[in-house]
């Protein structure tokens, strides 16, 4: 299985990944996933960020999804947002992860 096929299989179902929707838990539990793949998995997603941004800057892909998901908010931190958006900031990761993933590997 792919980096692509798990993170959908995880978008589908995330209870079965002890997920529940909300932003920290899913981020530390992608950053595990990256860690057990010897870190190669998210390798280059910041950077991706960063020239889809068109700007530079020192943020890392956890503040860099957060400012895709709720632009010109100022959110960087997900102890910013409040629970219903939560799924939002998920979603919108799993998004930017596949679209990262499919270019990535050429698709």
């Amino acid at each position: 299985m792919n980096d692509k096929e798990f993170i959908e299989q995880v978008r589908a179902r995330p209870g079965l990944y002890g997920l529940d929707g909300s932003y920290y838990p899913t981020v530390t539990f992608l950053i595990g996933y990256d860690l057990g793949r010897s870190a190669g998995s998210l390798r280059g997603f910041t950077e991706w960020l960063v020239a889809r941004k068109g700007e530079e800057t020192n943020l890392n892909w956890i503040a860099l999804v957060l400012e895709e998901a709720f632009p010109g908010a100022g959110i960087r931190h997900w102890g910013s947002i409040e629970k219903k958006q939560e799924r939002h900031a998920v979603n919108c990761l799993f998004s930017l992860l596949l679209e990262f993933f499919d270019e990535r590997d050429g698709v």
